[in-house]
Parts: structure tokens; C-alpha cells; sequence
């Protein structure tokens, strides 16, 4: 009997003892949510995300200045350029324009040129007293001198334009090659052609004023020869041609 009890009593113990640490275990062990796990993968796969979130940021910010480079090429592209020869290239063209509208006696006109030439280049009459054969060369010289100079006047305006010319020519110049942009470069081409389309028009001038004077001269060259030939022919004319008379060498009789 007391043998039954020791060994019911041990087993008790052994039952105590076995049971303390499922007892125990409750408040040795940490809670669920405070355990730390590192995912290799899982951290490789956020890193890749972020680097590419970054790589997206850099390209957007890449694009916004790549944005607001181009507005402001376009802006440059589009400014005028701030200077103008217009006004001076004009002045000189009036120049020049004013000196051919002063033509004298036969002026730059058809209609006119026509009337000149039938009144005053036309075949000698026969019938033209010699006062007015005279009268109409003296007439055709005077045109012939009036065309030289004027032709001498247009050439004298247009080398004084050539001062202007190269002021405007050295200024346009320098505002082409200072140029900000593709509009203010081209403004300036067109004003360096407008300033060769200046001295185009003056060298055209000069060629007319010239041609003019030559033609002139050329013209009344033809209606002296023409005259001659009649002056020749009554002089020669039996009859009333040539009459000889008495002259006198001095005035007192000596």
C-alpha cells in the first residue's frame, strides 16, 4: 500500500514537471506581429520598382526642360529683328527718281518722245525757210546738251547714294550675323536684297539717263545730216541759189 502511493506520488511529479513548460511556454514566446522575416526577393523587386519610378521622374523632368528649351528657340525664332533700312533705301530711290522725272526738254515719256521727234527730228521740209532750218537745229542741240546733262545728274545722284548704300549694307550686316534667330536672319537677307535692289534701280537709272543722252545725240547727228544735204542741195539750186555779195573787213574803211 505505501509502495501504491510513492509510485502515485511520482507520477504526479512527473506529470507536474512535464506539464510546467506547456505552462511556461505562453510567456517565453514572442508575438507574431513583432517577429522580423527578410524576403530577399521581395526586397530585389522593391529596389527595381523604385529605381524605375526614379528612372521615370529623371524623364519626365528630361522632357519638361527639353519642353521649355524648345519654347524658347521658338520664341527667339519668332522675335523680329529690331532694325529697319526700309525708310533710308526708299529715300534713296526718290532720289534717283526725282532726278529722272527733272529730265529737261524731252523728257521720259512716249507720248511725248513721239511729239519731239515729229516736230523736231522729222525729214527736212523743202519748204523751210533757212531761219527755220536753223532754229529747229539749234533746238536739237540744245536737247542733245540737256540729255548729257541729265544724264551727268542722275550719275552724280546715284554716287551719292553710295555712302548711304554702305552705311545701311555694313549695319544690316552686323544685325545678320548678331541674329537671334531664323526670323531675324531672314528679315535681314530681305533687307540686304531690298539694299541690292536699291542699287539695282540706280544702275538702271543710270543706263536710262545715259542711253537717253546717247540717243539724243545719235538723233540729232541724223537731222544734221539730213539738213545738210538739204542746205547742199539749195545751194546748188540754178536761180536763186547762192548769191554773192560785197563784204567788208573793217569797220573805219582801212
Amino acid at each position: 500500500m505505501i509502495r501504491f502511493r510513492s509510485r502515485t506520488r511520482a507520477a504526479r511529479l512527473a506529470l507536474s514537471i512535464l506539464a510546467a513548460p506547456l505552462a511556461l511556454s505562453p510567456l517565453l514566446t514572442a508575438p507574431a506581429h513583432a517577429i522580423i522575416v527578410y524576403d530577399p526577393t521581395n526586397y530585389a523587386q522593391n529596389v527595381l520598382q523604385a529605381a524605375r519610378a526614379l528612372q521615370q521622374i529623371n524623364n519626365q523632368i528630361t522632357s519638361l526642360q527639353n519642353e521649355a528649351t524648345m519654347l524658347i528657340n521658338q520664341a527667339r525664332n519668332l522675335a523680329s529683328l529690331p532694325f529697319s533700312s526700309l525708310q533710308q533705301l526708299q529715300q534713296s530711290v526718290q532720289r534717283t527718281q526725282q532726278l529722272l522725272n527733272q529730265a529737261q526738254n524731252i523728257a521720259f515719256d512716249v507720248q511725248q518722245i513721239d511729239r519731239a521727234f515729229q516736230q523736231q527730228y522729222r525729214n527736212v521740209s523743202l519748204s523751210a525757210s533757212d531761219q527755220q532750218l536753223v532754229a529747229d537745229a539749234r533746238t536739237r542741240w540744245q536737247n542733245t546738251v540737256a540729255g548729257l546733262q541729265d544724264s551727268m545728274r542722275v550719275q552724280a545722284g546715284v554716287v551719292g547714294n553710295i555712302d548711304t548704300n554702305r552705311t545701311q549694307m555694313s549695319a544690316l550686316v552686323g544685325q545678320s550675323q548678331g541674329a537671334t534667330g531664323a526670323l531675324q536672319a531672314t528679315q535681314a537677307g530681305n533687307q540686304l536684297l531690298a539694299l541690292q535692289a536699291q542699287q539695282l534701280a540706280d544702275l538702271t537709272a543710270v543706263v536710262a539717263a545715259n542711253g537717253r543722252a546717247q540717243a539724243l545725240q545719235s538723233a540729232e547727228q541724223a537731222a544734221a545730216a539730213e539738213q545738210g544735204r538739204e542746205q547742199r542741195r539749195r545751194f546748188l539750186t540754178p536761180g536763186s541759189g547762192y548769191q554773192p555779195g560785197n563784204a567788208r573787213m573793217f569797220q573805219n574803211g582801212n
